[in-house]
């Protein structure tokens, strides 16, 4: 795995990412954007930091677009992934759903926009929303593992790249470029539509704007609020409001949401020379759904929290020669603010956010099959929580790393080996409220991995990964020591905490060309002083206190995915698909680590006619009965989807009407991955109709 993200790393920052996932072998794609048209043209060639074959990829890598990604998008960028394999989310809520990567999330998933970090508050608690629209995106990238590394020591569990067209790549084929996409949904009466234009100024100039509305109300569930165990113990109190909570159903209280989203873009191309910046505004207010007490004299709070952000953006790539094929630059900043709003409307705590990443990298140019590449990034970052819940000093976090991938290809036989070094220092100001002094640690990370592949069969190949990882803690991890809403914890972080430290083990196989493909991955990480939150038994606030705590994990899984072209039926051209993943993950003196996704299959069908095409899939979640101290158990739950999509204009693709209707059978469901999920299940039946329009 550590093959592909190394050499992913060198340009997905600035080099969009095409696989052709096995769904889009049989379903015709909308006309592609403009950003990625050249890329589309072979839907078997991944454009990374080395251009390579589908086949040659070695790893868990997803890459969500087309009808794909118009099919499974939603307002998070947790619920739009959540098909993919390896793939699970928080599922706080709708409105707040962040992805989990093999069973790690949190400070040890990065969420990217183009390659830079999202750089607002979503690691540092589940209710917090990831500040990157999932609505603008052309896809969505996941490398899962610690083959993302070299995108920071944070990204040991992995990273998710949201890839747009806010600073155009190429000039776009006519003199006005717009696309648009609506979509309207019943399980919350959503309401959604994203647009976007370009228009050429000249040979060498592109104008860029986009801009998007979402609304919705609270969701409609599949049966009832509270898990059978807390409805249980509903029945038994004696006060009567208590009793009521029991037979709570339908809607999830407090659920709705509503964001809006513009932006405009500008780029100078000339041929492989592009600069560009681009300037985008968020405002995303949605309320956190209930956390009910059975203690009659608790209060039950309908938190709504009011983000805004504003994000600045610029790349260039530009062509040299010689040993170094192409330079890359990119860098973003970010000015963030929440507030947590009281059911009266009073703030009760705000937190902010500024920061800056940049990434500059140097691509060789591939002589005698050997080829790689070096970079250079920086990071720094500043919050600060004011209000009723700090439970957080005034921090900084400042990163700078080095990193370099060099591969080696003979015959068969592929090789690669990439190291990153970091240095982070993180600082927590002096606070009286939370009797901390001011506070300092600097840490040196170390990441290193060999990796490689030979062909075994025509399009075949397998492949054997060696990583090793070092994680600084976070600012949390370091500085916490309050009363934190979002978990229901009183959380106390220790400042003289020592690096994470991770050794992986992964092996590849995978087909990626004939009637079936396949991709087979599995992987054995062993941790030292994994950090994670544990239960004291004490009270503190109301609320009960949880220390982090450092000791040894093991984490093991697998993910392995399927499609077979079944070939045409009666006019009618059929193919099917399977996946399958888990993940087992134990702190060593504590037991199963906590949030931990069950074993999860899902299958489906697709049929193309003409105009027409269609899917219907099933999924199936395991019943997850291997708990951490405190956690419940989460029952199985099987959902059933179907979609189909018409384009009716043959002499204009890009017109594309969809139908779609998810948990048909409107199952009351709860995911393991939520700290809400005994509160919250998932949506019910849900009728989503989308309509996609590009000229």
């Amino acid at each position: 795995m550590f093959q592909l993200s190394l050499a992913a790393v060198l340009a997905a920052t600035t080099s969009p990412t095409v696989v052709a996932t096995t769904q889009s072998a049989t379903v015709a794609e909308p006309a592609p954007r403009s950003s990625d048209h050249d890329a589309e043209q072979n839907r078997d060639i991944v454009v990374t930091g080395i251009r390579r074959n589908r086949e040659d990829v070695l790893g868990g890598i997803s890459v969500v677009s087309g009808e794909e990604l118009q099919r499974d998008l939603r307002s998070t960028i947790g619920e739009t992934l959540i098909r993919q394999p390896g793939v699970s989310a928080t599922s706080f809520g709708p409105n707040s759903s962040r992805p989990i990567l093999r069973g790690l999330g949190g400070e040890r998933v990065r969420v990217l926009t183009d390659g830079i970090g999202s750089l607002d508050v979503s690691t540092s608690s589940v209710d917090h929303a990831v500040a990157i629209n999932p609505l603008t995106a052309d896809r969505i990238e996941v490398l899962r593992g610690p083959a993302a590394l070299l995108f920071g020591s944070s990204a040991i569990g992995g990273v998710v790249n949201v890839i747009d067209s806010r600073i155009p790549r190429s000039m776009p084929e006519s003199p006005l470029h717009i696309d648009a996409l609506g979509t309207l949904g019943s399980a919350a009466d959503e309401r959604s539509a994203n647009a976007r234009i370009d228009v050429p100024v000249g040979q060498h100039l592109v104008l860029h704007a986009d801009g998007s509305l979402f609304k919705s109300d609270d969701v409609r569930t599949g049966g009832y609020i509270l898990s059978p165990a807390l409805r249980a113990e509903a029945r038994a109190s004696s006060d009567a409001e208590i009793r009521e909570l029991a037979d709570l159903k339908g809607d999830l209280p407090n659920s709705a949401g509503k964001s809006s989203e513009i932006a405009g873009g500008v780029a100078y191309i000339d041929g492989r020379f592009n600069i560009g910046a681009s300037i985008a505004r968020f405002d995303n207010l949605y309320g956190a759904p209930v956390r009910y007490s059975l203690d009659p004299t608790a209060e039950a709070e309908e938190v709504r929290l009011d983000q805004k952000q504003t994000r600045y953006d610029v790349r260039a790539e530009i062509p040299v020669g010689g040993f170094i094929d192409q330079v890359k630059v990119r860098g973003g900043a970010v000015r963030y603010r929440h507030d947590e709003l009281e059911e009266t409307g009073e703030i009760g705590t705000t937190f902010r956010s500024r920061g800056e990443e940049g990434r500059i990298e140097a691509v060789q140019r591939t002589v005698n099959g050997w080829g790689g590449g070096f970079g250079v990034q920086y990071l720094d970052r500043r919050v600060n929580v004011v209000g009723e819940e700090k439970y957080l000093p005034a921090n900084q976090q400042k990163q700078f790393g080095l990193f370099t991938l060099q591969n080696y290809e003979t015959g068969p036989y592929r090789v690669e080996i990439g190291a990153r070094v970091e240095r982070s220092d993180l600082t927590a100001e002096a606070d009286l409220d939370l009797g901390n002094p001011a506070l300092e640690r600097k840490f040196t990370s170390l990441a290193g991995s060999i990796g490689g592949s030979v062909a075994v069969a025509p399009a075949t190949r397998a492949g054997l990964n060696l990583s090793y990882s070092q994680r600084a803690p976070s600012t949390d991890e370091l500085f916490a020591n309050g009363p934190h809403a979002g978990t229901q914890a009183f959380e106390i972080g220790n400042p003289d905490f020592g690096k994470e430290k991770s050794l992986s083990v992964e092996a590849t196989l995978r087909r990626s060309a004939g009637p079936l493909t396949f991709g087979l991955n599995l992987y054995h990480t062993r941790f030292t002083d994994f950090i994670y939150l544990r239960p004291t038994g004490e009270v503190e606030d109301d609320l009960p206190v949880y220390l982090y705590s450092q000791a040894n994990a093991r984490f093991t899984g697998f993910e392995v995915e399927g499609h077979a072209r079944l070939g045409a039926f009666a006019g009618v051209e059929l193919a099917a698909d399977a996946q399958a993943d888990y993940v087992r993950a134990t702190v060593k003196g504590f037991g199963p680590a906590p949030q931990i996704p069950p074993l999860r299959l899902l299958g489906g069908v697709d049929a193309k006619a003409g105009a027409i095409d269609g899917r219907v899939e099933v999924e199936h979640s395991f019943a997850q009965n291997r708990n951490a101290l405190i956690e419940t158990d989460t029952a199985a739950f099987t959902l059933v989807n179907a979609s189909v999509n018409w384009r009716p204009l043959q002499e204009r693709p890009q017109l594309t009407l969809g139908l779609q209707a998810n948990n048909i059978f409107d199952v009351e469901a709860r995911r393991h991955t939520s700290l809400l999920k005994d509160y919250a299940p998932i949506a019910g039946r849900d009728l989503r109709l989308t309509a996609r329009l590009a000229f």
